[in-house]
Parts: C-alpha cells; structure tokens; sequence
C-alpha cells in the first residue's frame, strides 16, 4: 500500500429501505427490506480509496453514540486511520434515510454531527505532506476552506455533492472539481438533465474553469468526462452491468480516483475511477459495496 489520501467529510448511517418504487409526493409505499449500513459521503471515499491501495486518514465528526462507535469500527477495519474523527456529546451521528428501487434512489441526509466539524479536528493529521485531500459538502464549507487552504503540494478534491452553490474562494484552493449533472447545474446556472448532450456538458464544465484546474462530470451508465485546461475533453464510457443500488456510486468514483493518483497507478485515473464506480452499483449499501482493486482491473481487463 502506498500514496497517502486525506478525507475530510461526512460519516453517516444508512437507513435503507427497499421498495418496488420510489414514493411521490404523499404516497406510502410498501417496502420489502430495511438494512442499516455505514455510509456518508467522507466515509465511502475513505473505505473505497483504502480498499483500492491507498494509505488513508479520516478527518470527521461522529456523535458519542451507538452509531458513531460503529462507524469508527468500521473504518478501522477496512485500515483507515481514524484518530482525526471525533465523537462529541452536542449532536448525534449523522444519518441518512434511503429509499432504494430497481438501482435509483431517493434520500434525506440528516447531518448532526458532520456539521460540528471544527478546524481543530484532524489537527494531528499532516495535511501538506499527503498526496491527495479530499471533501465534500456534507460538512462545514468554511472547514473545508481552511483545510485545502493547509494542503500545500498535495491534490485537493472538491466532490461539489450534495449540490449546493459553492464560494469562489473554495473553488479556487480545488484542483479537481467532480460533480454530477445535477450539481454541474447548480454550480453553472446551465440547464441541464440525465440524457443533455455531451456538449453542453462540456460547456458548463468550462464555465468553471475560471474558478477551478479541472472539472470531472460523472455520468451515470454514460460514463464520464474530464474538462482540464484547453485540452480536449476525455470522456469515457460505462460499462455495461447490473445495478442493484446506485447508493455510493459517486463517492466509490471520487475514492478511486484519489487512490489512483495518490498510488501513482499506471493508465488512466479517469478509466479507473469509473471502472470502481460500475462495480459499485452491483452490490447493497453504499461502503459495504466498495469494490477492491483485483475486482475493478479484472473489469477493465474484461
């Protein structure tokens, strides 16, 4: 294992119902399971950038609680370093309520605890002599800010999920930007939906390079798409695979890509990422289904 990766985010437990449909507005459903699993955005990233080779530490908050005790058990024993998590009295952990059916799904996220992340966490952690910092928005953007502002050489990501209008300030310590197309939306002001021409991707993609180096599009069963200087845009298709639950997939594509730059993995990150992602889709829970390193080569190999 080599090549270090920092996570700085959120760490939730899953409350997971299956259904033979998503509810609308006003309707009850009738589920046919319930799981409840370890998941938030940070932690997912975390346990999928350690089971792809990377050496990983955790910055979080959890609450002194059940939950949060599982949670730091959890990243221990897929190898995480999990010193620079705290548990706090003042809220409990972080929860996520999913609905799940036929590969979609729908959730609220309830934070708690993520939002008493502090610059002082993580204190002990040496952010600039890592290769790779990574956050999202499920914890305190001012946090955030203040921790890639400590990043010195290392690559900082900015996963923009969930999608949420972000300062330029932030945007301007981001060396790699990953959103999907709703949250290419809301940070472009672009109209754009699941089935918009690549093009206009692309475009929105660049209208966010005057605030970030490079922007990644995650496109679901499309694939993805990178946007780095005035290079041509890289896009890359999915692969063709059975999806159980969605839940996670976007975090499993930010994990992979940190470990795969992190390790310095021949070939491309970008070919990498969305390898692990499609494997992710193929399995329950959102950490749970974080696919290892022999699985997703064997998958780009096939």
């Amino acid at each position: 294992m080599s090549g270090r990766v920092i996570v700085a985010g959120s760490l939730n437990m899953d409350l997971i119902a299956e259904a033979p449909s998503l509810p609308r507005a006003g309707e009850t459903v009738m589920g046919t399971a319930f799981h409840t699993l370890p998941g938030g955005k940070g932690l997912n990233q975390a346990v999928a950038a350690a089971r792809l080779g990377s050496a990983v530490s955790m910055i979080g908050c959890v609450g002194r609680d059940a939950f949060g005790a599982r949670l730091l058990e959890v990243l221990r024993t897929d190898a995480v370093d999990a010193s620079g998590v705290r548990q706090t009295a003042d809220a409990p952990t972080g929860i996520a309520q999913i609905v799940v059916s036929q590969g979609e799904n729908c959730i609220v996220v309830v934070p708690g605890a993520n939002m008493k992340l502090t610059d002082d966490d993580g204190a002990s952690i040496a952010i600039a002599s890592s290769d790779v910092v990574v956050a999202q928005l499920e914890t305190p953007m001012a946090v955030t800010e203040r921790l890639f502002a400590r990043a010195g050489d290392a690559t900082t990501i900015l996963n923009a999920a969930p999608a949420a209008s972000v300062p330029d300030s932030l945007l301007a310590l981001t060396d790699l930007l990953v959103v999907n197309e709703t949250e290419l939306a809301t940070l472009s002001g672009a109209t754009l939906h699941d089935d918009s021409a690549l093009a206009d991707i692309v475009t929105a993609a660049r209208s966010l390079q005057r605030s970030c180096k490079a922007v990644i599009v995650t496109l679901g069963r499309r694939g993805a798409v990178l946007v780095d200087g005035d290079r041509p845009p890289h896009a890359i298709d999915g692969h063709a695979v059975t999806a159980i639950d969605s839940t996670g997939a976007g975090d499993c594509f930010v994990g992979a890509y940190a470990a795969a730059l992190a390790t310095k993995r021949p070939g491309s990150p970008l070919a990498f990422a969305n390898a692990a992602a499609a494997l992710a889709v193929t399995k329950r829970g959102a950490a749970p289904s974080m696919p290892r390193r022999a699985e997703v080569e064997a998958l780009m190999r096939a």
